[in-house]
């Protein structure tokens, strides 16, 4: 015998042990308008099952639906959305022809393209379908090749960076030296122009790493690199 079907005026009203959908909450299959629940546990388990099939998250853009919110959001007068039995799922994270056949493998009997809105009406049926189809996806989710890089380690812009990087610490860590050595130490004060200098140096280094870095940065992105 089949689970009965029952209404709840607000989804938190649901008691969390008749709530066996673990990829789902009663919020999800709510109404959005008014936060009612009708749980269909014929409807909901093959939700489940496909979302187990697909093995990946269905973003519900809408449930169950109460007649005054069907009303509000233009729904059709007999949707299937007021049983219980219709999901609207959003395509941004699936290939619409495969969410259809595995849709139509665990049960579900109504379907409704909207590609323009980017989600599939799926119900209990009757058998029908409507609307545009999707466009096909000559590889669905095909993982991304990344452009060519440069190994991280001979990469110029790293190269540069670091040479400035190094510089800057360097510079600083002889400024530093140079004002202890102009306090404290006496015998070594004639050190200190040479000391001057080298900070100089160093800062011009930095300098040099910088411009390298911003010229590899730029050259890699005119040949397509990064």
């Amino acid at each position: 015998m089949p689970d009965p079907v029952r209404t709840f005026r607000h989804f938190r009203d649901v008691p969390q042990n008749l709530w066996r959908w673990p990829n789902f909450s009663p919020a999800e299959i709510a109404c959005r308008g008014t936060g009612q629940l009708k749980l269909h546990p014929e409807a909901l388990d093959r939700l489940q099952a496909l979302r187990d099939r697909l093995d990946k998250p269905l973003i519900v853009r809408s449930a169950y639906r109460s007649p005054e919110h069907n009303r509000n959001v233009g729904g059709a007068p007999r949707s299937k959305h007021m049983d219980g039995t219709a999901f609207d799922i959003a395509m941004a994270n699936h290939d619409p022809a495969a969410f259809e056949a595995a849709a139509r493998e665990v049960g579900f009997l109504g379907f409704g393209s909207y590609p323009r809105s980017g989600f599939m009406h799926i119900d209990l049926g009757p058998a029908r379908q409507w609307g545009e189809r999707f466009p096909p996806r000559a590889v669905p989710f095909a993982a991304e090749t990344p452009p060519a890089r440069e190994t991280l380690a001979a990469s110029r812009t790293l190269r540069g960076t670091g040479a400035a990087g190094v510089a800057t610490v360097g510079a600083a860590g002889v400024e530093v030296a140079q004002e202890v050595l102009a306090e404290t130490q006496d015998a070594v004060v004639p050190l200190v122009p040479y000391l001057d200098t080298l900070r100089w140096l160093f800062i011009a280094l930095a300098l040099g790493g910088i411009a390298v870095a911003v010229w590899a940065r730029m050259d890699d992105w005119k040949k397509g690199r990064r």
